[in-house]
């Protein structure tokens, strides 16, 4: 817990930070081109997602059933259970959508994460692309190590969600396991920049694994203004982790 409002804080921190040092052009850039795709990508999310729950009570004939039960009761669990799979749907959705995201904008990740430790620490930041390649490559890296372990654990809670009362719970796990691993790509840029090797860097979001929460946390209400989201979570990830390494 202790972690986690140190990572909400971290934003508070990040606001203040991008005004007081000329920072919104990296916001709104950005901002703008992730808003786009994501506006896109849901609306085709939306039009596939009615397609395989319609499949899914196709193949398994729950109307029919229900209709000759007439139960108030079961059809009551199923539609919670409807509900609780196309959330799950949407965080696969959302899932996939944030890989895409941290591969194709790392070099400005990078880029962003190695200024803002700069402007902390009172030194002058020169543009470097060879550390910002080597940055880029190492996230890309985590960010398909990342997507393989949660894609797995995804399909898991979808046939967990299938299950009534029980799968009820599958989108929070869902919710948190989504913010733990975008915390944990945001956060790794900081760590390249102390040497901790790719192993090591997992093995410490593993013991601190509440600013990697709280992180994705505070990126999932930033999409009440989606513009912001991704550069606000880099600049509060590289701010949350200057904050525990020096503690």
């Amino acid at each position: 817990m202790k972690e986690i409002v140190i990572a909400f804080q971290s934003w508070d921190e990040a606001r203040r930070f991008i005004r007081e040092n000329k920072l919104t052009k990296w916001i709104i850039g950005p901002g703008i081109i992730y808003s786009l795709l994501f506006i896109a990508g849901m609306f085709v999310f939306w039009q596939s997602s009615s397609q395989v729950i319609a499949w899914i009570n196709s193949q398994l004939r729950i109307e029919s059933w229900l209709q000759q039960e007439r139960s108030e009761w079961l059809s009551f669990l199923f539609v919670m259970t409807g509900m609780m799979l196309n959330l799950i749907l949407v965080l696969f959705y959302f899932s996939f959508f944030k890989y895409f995201i941290l591969i194709i904008g790392s070099p400005v990740f990078a880029y962003l994460s190695e200024k803002t430790e700069a402007i902390i620490e009172g030194k002058d930041h020169q543009f470097n692309w060879k550390d910002i390649r080597k940055d880029c490559f190492r996230n890309i890296k985590l960010a398909l190590r990342n997507c393989g372990w949660q894609s797995i654990y995804l399909i898991a809670l979808i046939l967990l969600s299938l299950i009534p009362v029980i799968g009820w719970v599958t989108p929070v796990i869902a919710l948190l396991m989504e913010c733990y691993y975008f915390g944990f790509s945001m956060h790794d840029y900081s760590y390249t920049r102390i040497n901790l090797s790719l192993s090591q860097s997992i093995g410490f979001t593993s013991r601190h694994k509440g600013l990697s929460i709280g992180n994705g946390l505070l990126f999932y209400m930033m999409h009440l203004a989606i513009i912001l989201a991704p550069a606000y979570a880099i600049i509060a990830a590289t701010l949350s982790v200057h904050k525990v390494k020096n503690n």
